[in-house]
C-alpha cells in the first residue's frame, strides 16, 4: 500500500510520524513523509522518503510574529495571519507530490489539513492522528486552549465546543486562502480533524498514552486511543565527555526546552544554575532551538545541543522540560518524575496532568520561573512519593505500544480501496 504522511512542524510533530513511517516500511508499504528540511537526517535514517517542504520551522521560531504569539493573544491573532501567508507554499508542495504520489492512505495530524482534500481527490482514504487530548470533546477534561484544569464536566464540554470550531473555522480560511491562489480543483470544506475508514465509517486515533491522559469515558468506539508513538532506543555513540560526566558521579538532572525558543533564555539559564548549585545536584543542560541562554559547563553541568531523549532518560534522576507531547510522554515512559516549565498550547495541561498523577509538582510557567520556584520543584519531584509514582507510570507506559496498534489498524483494511 502507498501511505503518505503529512508532519507539518516542530521535532514533536514530526518524530513520531518518522517513527510510525519506519514502521509501516518494515511492513513492506511504500511510505512517503512530508515535513520541513531539518528532519531530512532523520527521515533518511529511518529510509523514508522525504517530501521536502520548505519552511523551516526552527527559524520560524525565532520570527518576531511567533514570538509574539507566546506571550499574547493579539501576537496570536498576527501570527496565525502571517503563517497562513506561510502555509500556502507548503500546500503546495504538499498536494503536488501526493498527486504525483497517489498514496492509497494519507495519515497527518492537525497541521496537515490538506490531507482530506487530498484524499477525496484521489479517492484514497485520509485519517488524522492526534498527538495531543483536545481534538474530540469530552467532558472529562478541558480543551487545552482553554484552561489546564478541569471546568466541571459542563465547562469542559463547552471549551472544546467553542475551541474545535475555531480550529475549522481557521483551517478552513487557510483552505480557502490557498484554493484562490493556487484554483486546484477540489471539493468543498473539510473536516481536518476527522476521518473515514474504507466503508465511510467516521474514525480518528489519538496517540497518547491513557496512564498519562485517560480514555473520555463519553467517547464512542470510532476514537481510537492507541498510545504514544515511542521510538525505540536509539543506537547512540555519545561523546567521551558524556559518557565521562555521567560516571563522574550520581545520575544528573536532565534540563531542555526542547524546540521552544522560551521568553527570557538568560533567566532560565540563571535559574538552572543557581537551583542546581544550591541543591547539590549534578545537571545535563540541552539548549535545543532555544530557551536556554549560553551556559558554562563546569565539573557538575554538562552543555549539548542535544541528546536523544530515549537514550539519556534511562540513567537520569529527573527531567525539567516544556511540557510537549514527546517529551512528556520520554520523561514518564522511563519513569522518570518531571518539572515542567510551559509556555503555551498544550504544556500546561501536560504539567498539569503529570501534578495529578504525583509524577511531578506544579508546574511553573515560563514567565514565572526563578530559582526559588524551580529549587522547591525539584525538591518536591527528587522526593521519594513522587520517584515512585513516576516509576510506576513508566512501568505501565512501557506495556503500551502505539505504533504496533496503529500499524495493526492499517493492517486490518484502514487504507484498502
Amino acid at each position: 500500500m502507498k501511505i503518505f504522511l503529512i508532519a507539518i512542524g516542530t521535532r514533536g510533530d514530526v518524530q513520531p510520524f518518522v517513527v510510525l513511517g519506519q514502521a509501516l516500511k518494515a511492513q513492506g508499504h511504500d511510505v512517503q513523509i512530508a515535513a520541513s528540511g531539518g528532519f531530512s537526517m532523520m527521515i533518511r535514517a529511518a529510509g523514508l522518503s522525504h517530501c521536502l517542504l520548505p519552511m523551516d520551522f526552527q527559524e520560524l521560531l525565532k520570527e518576531p510574529e511567533m514570538q509574539g504569539a507566546i506571550t499574547t493573544f493579539r501576537g496570536k491573532i498576527k501570527a496565525y495571519r502571517w503563517a497562513s501567508e506561510a502555509m500556502n507554499e507548503q500546500l503546495d508542495v504538499i498536494w503536488q507530490r501526493g498527486l504525483e504520489f497517489a498514496p492509497d492512505l494519507i495519515l497527518h495530524h492537525f497541521k496537515g489539513a490538506l490531507g482530506p482534500y487530498l484524499a477525496s481527490k484521489l479517492g484514497a482514504v485520509s485519517v488524522p492522528i492526534m498527538l495531543q487530548p483536545g481534538f474530540k470533546a469530552t467532558g472529562d477534561y478541558p480543551q487545552f486552549l482553554i484552561s489546564p484544569r478541569s471546568l466541571g464536566r459542563v465547562g469542559n464540554l463547552a471549551s472544546h465546543h467553542l475551541i474545535l470550531a475555531m480550529m475549522r473555522f481557521g483551517t478552513g480560511m487557510m483552505i480557502r486562502r490557498w484554493r484562490k491562489a493556487s484554483a486546484p480543483d477540489i471539493g468543498p470544506g473539510m473536516d481536518a480533524m476527522q476521518g473515514y475508514d474504507p466503508n465511510g465509517k467516521p474514525i480518528r486515533i489519538h496517540a497518547y498514552s491513557e496512564h498519562l491522559v485517560p480514555r473520555p469515558v463519553d467517547w464512542p468506539t470510532t476514537e481510537i486511543q492507541t498510545g504514544y508513538l515511542f521510538a525505540k532506543p536509539e543506537e547512540f555513540s555519545p561523546s567521551e565527555p558524556l559518557v565521562a560526566f555521567l560516571q563522574a558521579g550520581p545520575p544528573p538532572v536532565y534540563f531542555g526546552f526542547g524546540s521552544m525558543p522560551g521568553i527570557d533564555e538568560r533567566r532560565n539559564s540563571e535559574a538552572i544554575i543557581s537551583a542546581v548549585k544550591m541543591l547539590g545536584l549534578r545537571a545535563i543542560v540541552a539548549t535545543g532551538w532555544g530557551g536556554i541562554g549560553e551556559l558554562s559547563a563546569g565539573d557538575d553541568v554538562f552543555v549539548t545541543e542535544s541528546v536523544p531523549h530515549s537514550w539519556l532518560f534511562p540513567q537520569i534522576a529527573a527531567v525539567v522540560h516544556h511540557g510537549g507531547s514527546g517529551t512528556t510522554h520520554e520523561g514518564l515512559r522511563w519513569g522518570r518524575a518531571s518539572v515542567i516549565c510551559p509556555l503555551f498550547a498544550d504544556q500546561p495541561f501536560f504539567g498539569q496532568r503529570v501534578a495529578e498523577l504525583g509524577a511531578g509538582p506544579a508546574p511553573i510557567a515560563q514567565k514565572h520561573l526563578n530559582a526559588d520556584r524551580l529549587l522547591q520543584a525539584l525538591g518536591v519531584a527528587l522526593s521519594p512519593p513522587v520517584q515512585e509514582n513516576a516509576a510506576r507510570i513508566g512501568r505501565l507506559m512501557q506495556a503500551e505500544d502505539g505504533v504496533a496498534q496503529v500499524c495493526t489498524l492499517i493492517e486490518q483494511g484502514l487504507g484498502q480501496r
